[in-house]
């Protein structure tokens, strides 16, 4: 990481500790308020992570900041973005998911439309730390660290008051890594996860024309930012025209999938041609 960017990030993570300070909270207490978790105002204020700008404009608003401090910290946001960042970040930072999985954590409306991988909600952790492992400048140290907090932030599924809706593609449920078993155990977690009130699952099938041609997958956090992912990491939009557009495509999609009865046939239907993959490797 750059000189500069890294003192940049430093003097943001001060300067918002500093104001937590003056607020007379807690980490614990402003984490709650702004609807992040513990972690990441931590990794903020200590310059470990950059926030999103919607991370920071939750916790804009849980210290209350007038008009003036918030853009004096927003200025300090834009100034770590704009500079220059020599090769690769450390740790968790590294891993293509990170912001994902911060920005769910969030929301209590999480919508995401997947093409090629499954939703970070839904992935067992072996299927985690296959994603996580393929991201750039990935080690094992951070890729373990990564799936442990990927697998903890799925509790949030569980959670009264927060919905869910997943729509795939059946081209995600046959692009698999590792080997059949790990698709099998994934496949459990699915239907497990199907059957939770919380959760609308859906898979466009391959039988349906895609409404859409599919670029990219991209989770919507609440209706205020959507979270676009690429190779190298993801990029959060909080445009509302951007946004709008993006609730819009999600739409079709879920209008193309099939859910309840017709989307665990077709679960179980994949599930056993991967268990006869995997019978066929084992003989």
């Amino acid at each position: 990481m750059g000189s500069e960017r890294r003192e940049l990030m430093k003097a943001l993570g001060a300067r918002l500790r500093g104001l937590r300070t003056e607020a007379g909270l807690t980490g614990a207490v402003l984490a709650q308020r702004a609807g992040v978790g513990q972690p990441t105002v931590s990794k903020v204020e200590t310059g470990r992570m950059v926030p999103s700008l919607d991370v920071l404009s939750r916790l804009s608003l849980a210290l209350d900041l007038d008009e003036s401090t918030t853009r004096e910290v927003r200025d300090l946001l834009a100034a770590v973005e704009a500079a220059p960042d020599a090769a690769a970040v450390s740790d968790d930072e590294a891993l293509a998911g990170s912001v994902l999985d911060d920005a769910v954590r969030s929301a209590r409306l999480v919508r995401s439309f997947q093409c090629v991988v499954l939703p970070a909600m839904l992935q067992s952790a072996e299927y985690a730390r296959h994603v996580f492992t393929s991201a750039p400048n990935s080690t094992p140290e951070a890729v373990g660290r990564a799936v442990a907090a990927r697998v903890e932030r799925q509790s949030l599924l569980y959670e009264p008051g927060r919905e869910s809706a997943f729509v795939l593609t059946e081209a995600v449920l046959r692009t698999w890594p590792g080997d059949p078993s790990l698709m099998l155990a994934q496949f459990d977690r699915l239907l497990a996860v199907e059957s939770l009130s919380t959760v609308r699952l859906g898979v466009v099938p391959w039988r349906r024309a895609v409404p859409v041609m599919p670029r990219h997958g991209f989770t919507l956090c609440d209706r205020r930012a959507v979270v676009v992912e690429s190779f190298r990491g993801e990029r959060v939009l909080d445009d509302s025209d951007e946004v709008a557009a993006y609730e819009e495509t999600f739409r079709r999609f879920e209008e193309a999938a099939i859910f309840g009865l017709e989307a665990r046939e077709l679960l179980i239907r994949v599930m056993q041609e991967f268990r006869e993959l995997e019978d066929f490797a084992t003989r």
